[in-house]
C-alpha cells in the first residue's frame, strides 16, 4: 500500500517531480550544514528528507522504466 506522499508524488508529471528533487536535496545540503553547525534543531527532518529524495527517485526509476 503506498503511503500519502507517494501517492502525492505519483500525481506529478515528471518535469515538477525533477524540480522537487532538486528542491529535496537543497534542503537536505542545508540541514547537513545546520547539523555540521549545531543549529539544527530537527534532527529527525533528516531523516525525512532522506525519504523524500529516495521516494521520488524510485518514483521517476519506474517511470523510466515503463517507457
Amino acid at each position: 500500500m503506498a503511503t500519502k506522499q507517494a501517492r502525492e508524488l505519483r500525481e506529478l508529471d515528471t518535469p515538477e517531480l525533477h524540480r522537487r528533487l532538486v528542491d529535496a536535496e537543497g534542503d537536505l545540503l542545508g540541514l547537513r550544514f545546520g547539523l555540521a553547525t549545531r543549529q539544527t534543531e530537527n534532527v529527525a527532518r533528516l531523516g525525512q528528507a532522506r525519504r523524500e529524495i529516495a521516494r521520488i527517485k524510485t518514483i521517476l526509476h519506474e517511470r523510466e522504466l515503463e517507457g
